[in-house]
């Protein structure tokens, strides 16, 4: 599977709002969830958590949660309560972030990974956008910083019904990539400039 990718044609790249900075005291705010799947198989490895977004801004064609399109749908929870629900289950491997887009709430997100990370599960991470347009927002928005710092498998890329495949796992259409942190960070080596030599 090839590890650079570019904005595919057909793929609508489009640019969301800045998330608000970490602050050290500032409480996160609440996530606003189109729904969530307590005993998933399909959303990554073993049996996970799976907390439905709401809100996109890519409108993919065939897409299999148009719900979760609009920003101001689906209902608040609190960090407190997810966490909660995902104690409940011993069983859980780890929770996973779909959509809707994750990354336009990033920052609550971030710290209920880190709650769940805590616990000793994995955070898989669903996304729209490619990494590389994720790793150059990281830059200047810490809370997209947050969230793929936090994040142990991103899956990105948006979908697109010409590529789509029942063969491959995990995934819609055969764009999108399994980017565990070790690919990432291969992946930054290639796109980052070397710093200035002094």
């Amino acid at each position: 599977m090839p590890e650079q990718a570019s904005p595919l044609a057909g793929a609508r790249q489009r640019d969301f709002p800045a998330s608000p900075l970490p602050g050290a005291q500032a409480k996160a705010p609440p996530l606003r969830l189109a729904g969530i799947v307590e005993d998933s198989i399909v959303d990554g490895p073993g049996l996970r958590l799976t907390i439905f977004t709401q809100g996109c801004p890519h409108d993919c064609p065939g897409c299999h949660n148009p719900e979760t399109h609009p920003v101001n749908g689906g209902s608040l929870h609190s960090l407190d309560e997810l966490e909660a629900r995902y104690r409940e289950n011993p069983l859980l491997a780890g929770v996973t972030f779909s959509g809707g887009e994750p990354f336009l709430q990033a920052r609550p997100l971030a710290e209920l990974a880190a709650r769940i990370h805590a616990l000793g599960g994995t955070v898989i991470t669903y996304t729209g956008f490619v990494f590389e347009d994720l790793a150059a927002r990281a830059r200047k928005d810490a809370a997209v910083a947050a969230l793929l710092d936090a994040t142990d498998l991103l899956i990105d890329g948006p979908y697109i019904k010409a590529l789509r495949s029942l063969d491959i796992a995990w995934r819609g259409s055969s764009n999108q990539r399994l980017l565990d942190r070790e690919r990432r960070a291969r992946l930054l080596c290639l796109i980052s400039p070397e710093p200035d030599s002094v």
